[in-house]
């Protein structure tokens, strides 16, 4: 399944910042990626392409305008995570996990988390 939208990395910050609190001007916006040290000029073309993408809507208010998000960051998560698994593994949760297990990313804490839930998925069934 491919994402509605296809969202890039650094449009991914920009909607971060959008899905924490929004509507918000473009001023707020660059001062809320100032850790990325990215020019204004930068965050501008980024809020274009995600306007021309309908992932956010802009409304005028006197001189500026105020940006928000149109896309859900729920469905935006489903659709990445589903694109990823159909594209890297088939479509299959167990490879993914398998692949982090080996390659050691995975914490006592996920062991955990993952051991709860597959629990309760059984408790589901």
């Amino acid at each position: 399944m491919k994402p509605s939208v296809q969202i890039s990395e650094a449009e991914s910050a920009v909607m971060n910042v959008l899905w924490q609190q929004s509507p918000l001007a473009t001023d707020d916006i660059v001062a809320s990626l100032s850790d990325r040290e990215w020019q204004a000029s930068t965050i501008k073309t980024l809020l274009n392409r995600l306007l021309k993408k309908g992932a956010i809507k802009a409304q005028k208010d006197g001189r500026r305008f105020l940006y928000s998000p149109v896309i859900k960051r729920e469905r935006w998560l489903i659709d990445e995570s589903t694109s990823l698994l159909d594209r890297v593994f088939g479509g299959r949760v167990a490879p993914l996990v398998a692949h982090f297990s080996r390659s050691r990313k995975l914490s006592k804490k996920d062991i955990e988390e993952l051991k709860k839930l597959i629990k309760e998925l059984d408790d589901e069934r």
